[in-house]
């Protein structure tokens, strides 16, 4: 049984193999206490994206991280910090966070889709309750943050999201920002740590008996 959100985002935009892995590879196993998925399984995932293919299409891990994308843009799944997409997923936990009755209460913001736009503001209950979920220690922003977010996806006109897939995108875009300055930080310590290499000096008895026998030219 779906929650209302999740009908709503299932509806979107989305390829039926994005619909296959989310409604049997992943919500039937789901934990909806903590929206915690089982470890995912990549080879289970395949074959149920090939079940009426001739040509298995879908072959690799990496096939499956771009339909895990989908269904991340589409605000079904979330990925916990520090995993990426870029990297393998298979035997990961991750969130699917619409699968809590709670969020029922957002499926409004589903409904309608836009691109960005200038007076472009997150949802403050959903940034809340997704910054909780995706483990963003720090909670703040001001102004600043969003019109930088704003910025970036005016340049991408074409990107079409509802409120709630954008309000998601807000906060992977401050968790991501901070982790990266987090980054800097530990590589900039590292690099000002000066590292002495050992060595080996002779004493004066090893440097005479090296003299007494000369190299063979």
């Amino acid at each position: 049984m779906f929650t209302e959100a999740e009908y709503h985002a299932l509806c979107g935009p989305l390829t039926n193999a994005a619909r296959v892995v989310y409604c049997l590879g992943l919500r039937p196993t789901a934990n909806t206490t903590t929206a915690a998925s089982e470890a995912l399984n990549y080879k289970f995932l395949l074959a149920l994206v090939n079940a009426d293919s001739t040509e298995q299409p879908f072959t690799r891990g990496r096939h499956i991280n771009d339909l895990l994308k989908t269904l991340e843009q589409a605000g079904l799944i979330a990925l916990p910090s520090p995993l990426s997409f870029e990297s393998s997923l298979n035997g990961k936990v991750i969130l699917l966070p619409l699968i809590q009755a709670k969020h029922d209460s957002f499926s409004h913001l589903h409904r309608q889709h836009q691109a960005i736009n200038m007076k472009w503001q997150p949802d403050d209950a959903l940034f809340e309750e997704m910054a909780t979920l995706l483990g963003l220690a720090n909670k703040a922003y001001d102004q600043d943050d969003i019109n930088e977010f704003i910025g970036y996806w005016l340049g991408r006109p074409t990107t079409v999201l509802s409120h709630f897939q954008w309000t998601q995108k807000f906060v992977y875009s401050l968790r991501s920002k901070r982790l990266g300055r987090a980054d800097v930080a530990v590589r900039t310590r590292a690099e000002n740590i000066t590292q002495v290499a050992p060595s080996v000096e002779a004493d004066d008895n090893t440097r005479k008996l090296v003299e007494k026998y000369p190299r063979k030219q």
